[in-house]
């Protein structure tokens, strides 16, 4: 919702302060010029050392908007129930097809001679931080909660989507790490049986050589026996 009269609408119809001690909080007010004409506008506050408002003046030309930045100086106490009396009113006039607020008459904003003056006040309102953000994106326009809510849903799919890839990634690690390791085992038994073939014939060769040893002097004593000749 907003407040406007015949030259300029504004958004939103209050400003919404998430008050924090000792911080700053900020919100914006979008000027709108209905007209084909130049508009300028002037803020004013029931508290002007509380806040800091850029810009306070300007020219919006004709069917363009405006943002102004309304700052809310660091407090160090909170009022009776976070309850605020601050109000603030924006003076819009007609001006010639200008841009620079130096340009323009003293009286702009002077309803003497019968000028047409629009005048929109605008109350303060003190919420918890959480609450002020909703509010100052209900400041910028509809549009902009339902983009920001789209934005929130895109980040939560996106989010989903990168947790199931990340799981993903982990059961193809945990399924090739397993591979590995049946892999490894069953080098291992093969390096086992090789060591016990090893083994087996290390045992068996200086037995057979022994074996094959004794064959040969058994045969060459036989040998020698035979082939002596009997006497007599």
């Amino acid at each position: 919702m907003g407040v406007g009269g015949q030259m300029i609408s504004i958004h939103p119809e209050e400003l919404t302060f998430g008050l924090e001690l000792e911080k700053p909080s900020y919100c914006n007010l979008k000027v709108i010029n209905n007209t084909e004409q130049h508009v300028a506008f002037k803020v004013k506050t029931t508290a002007p050392k509380k806040y800091f408002v850029r810009p306070n003046t300007s020219v919006v030309q004709p069917w363009d908007s405006c943002t102004i930045v309304v700052t809310l100086q660091p407090q160090k106490e909170y009022p009776p129930d976070i309850q605020c009396k601050d109000k603030f009113l924006i003076q819009s006039a007609k001006v010639p097809p200008i841009s620079d607020m130096d340009e323009i008459p003293l009286d702009t904003f002077s309803k003497e001679g019968g000028k047409v003056i629009d005048e929109h006040k605008l109350k303060v309102v003190y919420t918890s931080p959480a609450q002020s953000d909703h509010g100052n994106s209900e400041g910028e326009s509809g549009l902009a909660s339902a983009a920001s809510g789209r934005r929130g849903s895109d980040m939560m799919n996106n989010s989903g989507i990168e947790e199931t890839q990340a799981l993903q990634r982990l059961k193809e690690e945990r399924n090739a790490t397993l591979k590995q390791n049946h892999q490894f085992q069953r080098e291992l038994e093969i390096l086992k049986k090789r060591r016990s073939h090893k083994g087996d014939a290390g045992f068996s060769l200086p037995f057979t050589a022994f074996a094959g040893l004794i064959g040969v002097l058994v045969g060459f004593i036989l040998n020698l026996t035979l082939s002596t000749p009997s006497s007599g």
